[in-house]
């Protein structure tokens, strides 16, 4: 995969694709990111890339001429059917499906933004969608664009050592990530769940399962209302329910940040989740 970002500071981006798993992508070349600086594109001795907005106001706005030369130059060293991307705030929320989507193109071409915003004729002449990666302001598209890069990389073929990691992610499966645990066993009065100590792969499984659904029912409902679940992840969801109903307090094995004194959820689950009773 190739993605070129037109930026104003490559620099930035540059350093920080240095490190983790993304660094070694590129390293081994899996993935392949460029940058097209606007300012390569002026015809002035200042090299001007803005200019006061139209009808007044605060700030300045980013000129369509060198931004709409770099975004076509990044175009042509990509792959057909790579997209033009805006990282903008009127953009598409950036979820995992969207993440899916992205890392099974051949390429693609990050706009990061900058000042107040771009002229809006760029994004009529040369930009396909446009993506926000939440409801935040931010002082430009640098970061969105290192986000959305993480994001679609770890997933290309290669990059992470285990194929199946990525796939028992949060949100891969619409389900939040369970409570993880390494050495020591004991740790400051706090132990290691039995069952990951069990040995039994099956049970070591359906806790994981039942860890991850709880967690998504009490942290991010939302996620069960729009995914929806499957029949057997309802009837635990079920008694999930039934058991802190009944002033179970944390469910069995459960031995994670949420049995802390003074961040322990109510008993009868989340306030105002939006999920119907079950």
């Amino acid at each position: 995969m190739r993605i070129e970002v037109v930026t104003l500071f490559p620099e930035l981006l540059r350093g920080a694709l240095g490190f983790g798993v993304v660094g070694r992508a590129l390293e081994r070349g899996l993935a392949q990111v460029a940058f097209e600086d606007p300012r390569a594109h002026t015809s002035d001795a200042h090299r001007t890339v803005d200019d006061r907005p139209y009808g007044g106001g605060p700030g300045m706005v980013l000129k369509p001429e060198p931004l709409l030369a770099a975004l076509r130059a990044a175009q042509a060293r990509l792959p057909p059917g790579s997209p033009r991307i805006y990282l903008s705030a009127q953009g598409r929320v950036l979820d995992q499906a969207a993440v899916q989507r992205l890392a099974g193109l051949p390429g693609f071409v990050l706009l990061a933004g900058r000042y107040e915003g771009i002229d809006e004729r760029v994004v009529a002449l040369g930009v396909d969608e446009e993506l926000s990666i939440g409801d935040y302001v931010l002082s430009g598209g640098e970061l969105p664009a290192l986000v959305v890069i993480d994001a679609v990389v770890r997933l290309l073929p290669g990059v992470l050592g285990c194929e199946h990691s990525s796939l028992e992610e949060s949100f891969a499966q619409g389900l939040l990530d369970w409570p993880h645990y390494t050495r020591p066993e004991v740790f400051e009065g706090l132990s290691v769940p039995q069952v990951l100590r069990s040995g039994n792969h099956a049970e070591v499984q359906r806790w994981r399962f039942r860890q991850a659904l709880e967690r998504t029912w009490l942290r991010r409902p939302d996620w069960i209302v729009k995914h929806g679940l499957a029949p057997e992840a309802s009837r635990l969801l079920d008694e999930i329910v039934a058991a802190r109903a009944a002033g179970a307090g944390a469910v069995e094995g459960k031995c994670h940040e949420q049995d802390r004194s003074g961040n322990r959820e109510a008993p009868d689950g989340p306030a105002d989740t939006g999920v119907p009773p079950r």
